[in-house]
């Protein structure tokens, strides 16, 4: 394996420790502290962190872009999709809607053949139809699990969803540090809005320590995957993404006390499983799309 090819890995799977880390923190953290509160933290940590970092290397050129009102509906979609996480991770455990967070490719898959006109295979419609499947069996209506918090982590699927799919348009004319800068001062500024309905000046030195990890851990998961989408092709790196289902597990294991049930562990190995066929399969198919026809 090149030597680039594992770094990127490496940097990637380090990425998705620090989203677990994060998601288990803000667990953790919302129990005693305003959910809004500790969204804005995430934000203006992640906002300031990369202006500090990246501006005094690129410039005015950091805020160059050709599509200002698409980078600030990415950033919407994001902080929309951060809402609904904190919410969903407040009342649920870290590895069932992590897993359910996980069917997001998926989903883009089916958006793309509905309202984008992209060919999708019959083995492809299969693997979205287990992913589906395996999110059924997390939530299972009935279950002790089963509430709003599940309804809601569908919500977030589809803002998160969205927000892949206005991605994919943006990465073919903008920088990907730019679209990270916009992305965090757009939620920074949309979570300072909401500010003065939550602000309580945290109590202990737990609750700001609690809340600078959590802002930490969000500026460098992103700065770790840019790293290693640099150094590493896409194709390599989706599959290993689902890794960040067993990271979520084990944060919940370790902070509380959590372990999934048998029929949850099935949906998240379904998930995982199919998630990254799909992912490996679109990857192969494209290539052959680009191989020169014999004649």
């Amino acid at each position: 394996m090149p030597r680039h090819n594992l770094a990127g890995m490496l940097l990637a799977l380090s990425a998705l420790a620090c989203f677990a880390t994060l998601d288990t923190t803000t667990k953790y953290i919302t129990l005693s502290v305003p959910l809004l509160l500790a969204l804005w933290f995430r934000y203006i940590f992640q906002a300031v962190a990369t202006t500090v970092v990246m501006l005094p290397q690129r410039g005015r050129s950091l805020l160059r872009t050709q599509r200002l009102f698409l980078q600030c509906l990415r950033g919407v979609l994001l902080f929309v999709t951060s809402l609904f996480t904190f919410l969903c991770l407040k009342y649920m455990p870290v590895g069932e809607f992590t897993a359910i967070a996980m069917i997001t490719p998926l989903v883009v898959t089916l958006l793309a053949a509905t309202t984008l006109g992209e060919k999708v295979s019959p083995l492809r419609w299969a693997l979205v139809a287990g992913g589906f499947v395996g999110t059924l069996i997390i939530i299972r209506p009935g279950s002790t699990l089963f509430g709003w918090p599940m309804l809601l982590s569908l919500v977030q699927v589809a803002a998160y969803s969205a927000f892949q799919i206005l991605t994919s348009r943006l990465v073919k004319t903008e920088d990907a540090v730019t679209m990270h800068f916009y992305t965090g001062w757009v939620g920074a500024l949309l979570a300072s809005l909401a500010l003065p309905f939550a602000w309580v000046l945290p109590a202990t030195g737990g609750q700001w320590a609690g809340l600078l990890l959590m802002g930490a851990m969000g500026a460098a998961g992103h700065f770790l995957l840019i790293l290693a989408y640099r150094r590493t092709a896409a194709a390599t790196l989706t599959p290993l993404l689902y890794a960040q289902i067993a990271f979520a597990m084990l944060g919940g294991w370790l902070v509380f006390s959590h372990v999934p049930d048998g029929w949850a562990l099935l949906g998240m190995a379904m998930i995982a499983f199919c998630g990254a066929g799909s992912a490996w399969l679109a990857v192969r198919e494209s290539r052959l799309q680009l191989e020169p026809m014999e004649v």
